[in-house]
Parts: structure tokens; C-alpha cells; sequence
């Protein structure tokens, strides 16, 4: 009798001494874990987001101050003439300086205007649309093709809307002379982006001017092809 009580008191004492353990480290229950994933996953999410925003800003900052830039040189025009070399309607534009610009487009129904540099590369492209081949009219008669190349950046700046281009539509170009070459749009079609015969061949036996800008959706090439009036 006395040897079971011991017993029961050595088992009783060692049960106490396990809650206590358990007590001490508690096993942490699903809702707490589940909470602390959640914890995990929000401020994770809030750093992706703020990152996604200050990208976009920038992007956005940079964008305007090309487009600043761009506006610039179109309200001081008769600076940009002393980029010429010479003042004659049938210079050849091929004499100027690498990156001086060679005239001014606009696009009345799209609302944009910008300067045309000579040259294509890659941060000129950034700032305004490029001359990829050919002249203006009358220029060079092997050349009665004139491609200006531009930016789209999927919204209402440089390029990015010449696709909603119709038939008949206007285009505008003026030299350093300030003569105006009228166009009027013809076609409006993309081709694979290793495509260049809309570059180096005319679909009339007018001059034609021609515009090119990616589609970044398939990556093929907008192309642009407008008949000169007038001429």
C-alpha cells in the first residue's frame, strides 16, 4: 500500500512536470501561422508595388522631358536653320551634320508636331522621329521615298498613333527652308519586322512618304505610305 502511494505520487508529479513543459513552449496554433504567412505576403506586396511605381514614374518623368525637349526645338524653329549647311530649297538634306534636324512633321489629326533629325541611332529616337532613308521631293531623284522612323510608346506621344491613320489624312513636312510638303495617306498596313521593301520601294510613281514604327504587340512594323499633292 505504501509503495503504490509512492507510486502514484512519482506519476503524478512527472504528469505536472509534462503540462508544465507544454505550457512553457506552447505548439503554435494554424490561425497564428496562417496570419504570419499573411503578414509575409502583404509587406512583400506593398514593396513589389511601391517598386511598380517608382518604375512607372520615372518612366514617365523621362517621357515628358523627351517630349519637352522636342517641344523646344519646334518653338525655337529658326534656330534649328543653323543647323544647315545651306539655304537652298534643293540642298541635299544627305550634306548635313550627323543629329541636326532636317525639318518639322505634323500630324494635324493625331495633334503631334516634331522636329525630323538626320540621322537614325538609338537615343535619337528616344527624343523625336528619325530619318531612315531617302530625301525630300525633288532632292535626289533616285530617292522618291522619304522614311521617318519613330518611337511608339503606346500612348499619344512621337509615334504610338499613326495606326489609327486613315486614308486621305494629312501629313505635313517642312525643311530648314521652310517649304511644306503635303501628303496624303494611301495605305496603312504592317509587314514582319525584317521586312524593308516599304523603306526602299514606292507603291506610286509620285514621291511618297513613308512612316514606320513598331507594333509591340506582335512586333511586326506600322507602315505609313502617303502620295505628295501639289507637286
Amino acid at each position: 500500500m505504501y509503495m503504490n502511494q509512492i507510486i502514484n505520487i512519482d506519476l503524478n508529479k512527472h504528469i505536472d512536470q509534462s503540462e508544465d513543459s507544454n505550457n512553457q513552449y506552447p505548439i503554435p496554433s494554424k490561425k497564428y501561422s496562417y496570419k504570419k504567412i499573411f503578414n509575409i505576403q502583404f509587406f512583400l506586396s506593398i514593396i513589389a508595388i511601391l517598386i511598380i511605381t517608382s518604375v512607372f514614374t520615372y518612366y514617365k518623368i523621362s517621357l515628358n522631358h523627351k517630349e519637352d525637349f522636342s517641344n523646344l526645338l519646334i518653338n525655337n524653329y529658326s534656330i534649328t536653320k543653323l543647323y544647315s549647311n545651306n539655304t537652298n530649297s534643293d540642298a541635299n538634306t544627305s550634306a548635313l551634320e550627323p543629329n541636326s534636324i532636317i525639318g518639322i512633321i505634323e500630324i494635324p489629326v493625331l495633334n503631334i508636331s516634331y522636329p525630323i533629325f538626320n540621322e537614325l541611332t538609338d537615343e535619337l529616337l528616344k527624343t523625336s522621329p528619325c530619318r531612315f532613308f531617302g530625301d525630300f521631293p525633288f532632292v535626289n531623284p533616285n530617292s522618291p521615298n522619304l522614311c521617318i522612323a519613330g518611337h511608339n510608346y503606346d500612348n499619344d506621344k512621337f509615334f504610338s498613333q499613326i495606326k489609327d491613320l486613315n486614308v486621305d489624312d494629312k501629313i505635313y513636312v517642312y525643311d530648314t527652308s521652310d517649304n511644306q510638303y503635303t501628303y496624303s495617306v494611301i495605305k496603312n498596313y504592317e509587314v514582319k519586322s525584317d521586312d524593308l521593301s516599304p523603306v526602299y520601294h514606292t507603291i506610286t510613281d509620285s514621291f511618297e512618304l513613308t512612316l514606320v514604327t513598331c507594333n509591340n504587340f506582335n512586333g511586326n512594323r506600322i507602315i505609313i505610305k502617303a502620295k505628295i499633292e501639289d507637286v
